[in-house]
């Protein structure tokens, strides 16, 4: 039913104003319990996939990467879908726009997606006020919420540290864990902070403004999200920086510019060759106690898998959701449970 609706309606509206119009439906069924009881039901995930990661028991393997719910307005709704974490942002210090519109296309034979968003969202401030909010309930508590901080575009990259820090000090007493993305093109310079000269001095001052936020008695694990473009020895750099710095873990991969789409990062099944590499080349280099969170070109259960194979604890996905449907999560969690992963 959902592809019917998708070739007839859905890929004739405007792929932004479609996004909000699918995000306010899922909204609206989080706060219905009727309904909310009856999708919850349909899509949890099943028993016998469950993990303990982050000090959390997580109901699978398989969660919502960043860039869906930038503001986390809707993590009720996104978890009820079966999703078994959620990851909200890319957030920054300050409110931004983003850029202008169109910054959102339907790469409909390739089933991809191509954005220049610019991290458009209400600011660090307004997600914790709404995020302490969240934790306040008692499904809240439950829900396992990564966020993922980005930098400010107006901010000098000099002060990219301080921005970053400035999103931790509010949002590491809400989250499970916190995502340092350093790897969106759609910011100006911002990829340039990959480099190891630039990145640790920012992971530093997330890693103590997280620790000042937060009690001595909880630790919130620290990730760096890369780039699926770096050269093998840059991801060897980052993967070195993360052992010294005693980061939690990496999220690889996010969007990439090799393609000849227009500007922005392309994400979905083109992505998913690259993103198993890099996968697997940090897992080699890392070894095995860092947590590796594999995303990029996951469309089923045999994507998720292939991530897991090649060294991923988690993995995650969002541009399947825009082609496969509400009842994406369910089905791909129940075919990594049941081995069948068409």
């Amino acid at each position: 039913m959902y592809r019917l609706l998708f070739t007839h309606v859905l890929r004739r509206i405007d792929p932004e104003r479609a996004d909000h119009l699918g995000f306010a439906a899922i909204r609206a069924a989080a706060v219905v319990p009727g309904v909310r009881h009856l999708l919850a039901r349909r899509c949890a995930p099943p028993t016998g996939g469950e993990v303990e990661v982050f000090g959390r028991r997580l109901p699978g393997r398989f969660g919502l990467a960043a860039g869906f719910d930038k503001d986390g307005v809707g993590v009720r709704g996104l978890t009820t879908l079966g999703f078994a974490f959620v990851e909200v942002g890319t957030i920054t210090a300050h409110a931004q726009p983003g850029n202008p519109r169109p910054r959102l296309w339907r790469v409909l034979d390739e089933r991809a997606v191509r954005n220049r968003m610019g991290f458009n969202n209400a600011g660090a401030a307004v997600a914790a006020a709404r995020l302490r909010g969240l934790r306040g309930t008692g499904w809240g508590r439950d829900v396992v919420l990564g966020v993922n901080i980005g930098k400010t575009k107006v901010t000098p990259d000099a002060e990219a540290a301080s921005d970053y820090a400035t999103s931790a000090a509010l949002l590491a007493p809400v989250a499970d864990y916190l995502v340092v993305n350093v790897s969106s093109p759609n910011t100006p310079g911002l990829r340039a902070l990959q480099s190891v000269e630039h990145l640790r001095p920012i992971l530093e001052a997330v890693r103590a403004a997280a620790d000042g936020a937060t009690p001595r008695h909880r630790h919130v694990p620290l990730l760096v999200k890369i780039a699926p473009d770096l050269q093998d020895r840059e991801i060897d750099d980052v993967a070195d920086l993360v052992t010294e710095l005693g980061l939690d873990g990496v999220v690889a991969v996010n969007t990439t510019i090799d393609h000849d789409h227009g500007e922005g990062g392309l994400s979905g099944p083109p992505l998913l060759a690259r993103g198993l590499e890099v996968t697997r080349r940090l897992r080699d280099r890392l070894g095995p106690t860092p947590t590796l969170i594999g995303v990029g070109g996951v469309t089923s259960g045999r994507d998720a898998q292939a991530y897991l194979d090649a060294g991923a604890d988690l993995v995650q996905g969002y541009t399947g959701l825009v082609y496969e449907g509400p009842f994406w999560a369910a089905h791909v969690h129940r075919a990594l449970v049941s081995g069948a992963t068409p």
